[in-house]
């Protein structure tokens, strides 16, 4: 009986140490002692990140790096930004010049098993479709048969491009660089007559990239899934997990009606939900993963909540007129959703 004892408290001791907060992350102390995050973004996509001619960076992902700097170091603004292409993206990361790739990486089972990277939170759910001008009077994917087609080599699009047309048993010629840029110059110059990406790329590159933005239309179809988000290396799980917190925390402040405006007011609320989010009372999650009590306010202040970071750089009042569509809270029949801080 002695014996048993002695064996289930063992058991439970071993239990508890397996179930205690492993924070010590080597990718975050390196963070801090070079007292800023290098963050991987797309070379140039209006909406989602791209540099002005002052050399600031702006864009849905752009304030995913800020969010995540704020976190670990306490100022939105300590971020070094690294332009990847689509070829560029993942070796960045795996070599340790980028610390997270914020930049429209459609997470896949390949990319999650093979590369060494550890996808977190879906911050943008999308999908492939395509652009075509007005004048091509094309109202269906399925009218695109022996169509030249400009797409981004080494990207899950090339190859959701080929499946689709295997599939409806249709011919077409693409015409590929691993340069988005090329791509979508050749799409201008009239050296292909559809241009095939994500729905929301095509909607900055229609946008801010073609002259008569009214000249060109998306057709209705969407061909894939693409789930879009941060990206870490795998082997730092401490530091995946601060990464994908981050987008929860941003999620739940907009669920709970908290905004970049009114979080110094909600710090006297007390709710537990909120107080748990900002770390007031005895609340502190932010142990768990590497950082301080304050780390949720201080992405919501500095950077935002999820709502107001899609309509500054995606909404309705900009070039893109997005909607919030599946990207919509789950309480408003989206797909965003947040576990619970608690």
């Amino acid at each position: 009986m002695v014996k048993r004892r002695l064996l289930g408290l063992s058991l439970c001791m071993g239990l508890a140490v397996a179930a205690s907060p492993a924070f010590a992350s080597k990718t975050l102390e390196a963070i801090k002692a070079k007292g800023e995050l290098s963050c991987g973004v797309n070379a140039g996509l209006g909406g989602f990140g791209i540099a002005g001619s002052d050399g600031k960076w702006t864009g849905f992902d752009v304030d995913y790096c800020r969010a995540v700097a704020a976190a670990a170091l306490g100022d939105a603004n300590k971020v070094r930004y690294v332009p990847l292409n689509a070829a560029q993206r993942f070796t960045a990361l795996q070599s340790g010049e980028i610390d997270m790739l914020a930049r429209n990486t459609t997470w896949t089972m390949s990319r999650d098993t093979q590369l060494g990277t550890t996808f977190g939170a879906t911050n943008f759910y999308d999908g492939q479709g395509f652009l075509v001008p007005k004048s091509l009077k094309v109202k269906s994917a399925k009218q695109l048969k022996g169509a030249t087609i400009c797409v981004q080599s080494g990207t899950t699009t090339e190859k959701n491009l080929a499946d689709y047309f295997k599939a409806n048993k249709m011919t077409y010629k693409p015409v590929v660089s691993e340069d988005n840029k090329v791509v979508v110059a050749a799409y201008n110059e009239g050296r292909c007559k559809v241009l095939t990406s994500d729905a929301s790329q095509l909607a900055a590159i229609r946008a801010n990239d073609t002259k008569k933005p009214d000249d060109h239309i998306i057709l209705p179809e969407i061909i894939s899934k693409e789930p879009l988000g941060p990206v870490t290396r795998q082997g730092d799980e401490s530091w995946s997990k601060l990464v994908t917190w981050v987008h929860f925390a941003m999620i739940t402040a907009e669920e709970l009606g908290i905004n970049s405006a009114n979080v110094d007011q909600k710090k006297s609320d007390t709710t537990p939900e909120v107080q748990r989010l900002l770390g007031q009372g005895n609340n502190d999650f932010g142990k768990a993963i590497g950082t301080d009590s304050q780390w949720a306010y201080r992405v919501i202040k500095q950077v935002g909540n999820y709502g107001e970071v899609f309509e500054r750089h995606l909404g309705k009042n900009t070039p893109l007129k997005l909607d919030r569509g599946q990207n919509a809270l789950w309480t408003n029949g989206g797909l965003q959703y947040a576990p619970p801080i608690r």
